[in-house]
């Protein structure tokens, strides 16, 4: 199971606020029973019709299976602690859940 989030940073976060925002999203990556854990910002890759640059940090989580992602969502420590300081921050957020499929 994939969790793919992106967000869309208010414009007006101070500098302060921005390193705080990245702190918190990267201490995501350290919730135990993940499997994998990235966070990035838009690669420099070329403009093209079907890449979207406009976010500003997008975090993976790859979960065993379907249970893990559901107590991620609302029981997780960590995933409260997120929302509760960065969800000032985010003006929009985006999820993709994915389930593999071979």
């Amino acid at each position: 199971m994939l969790h793919n989030v992106y967000f869309w940073l208010k414009k007006d976060l101070t500098a302060e606020q921005r390193t705080t925002f990245e702190n918190e999203l990267i201490k995501l990556k350290e919730i135990p029973y993940l499997v994998h854990g990235f966070v990035g910002k838009p690669a420099p890759t070329p403009e093209r019709p079907v890449t979207d640059h406009s976010f500003d940090y997008s975090l993976l989580l790859h979960f065993k299976n379907l249970e893990d992602h559901d107590h991620y969502q609302t029981d997780c420590e960590h995933h409260t602690r997120f929302v509760q300081i960065c969800k000032p921050f985010f003006e929009r957020v985006v999820v993709y859940d994915t389930s593999p499929i071979h």
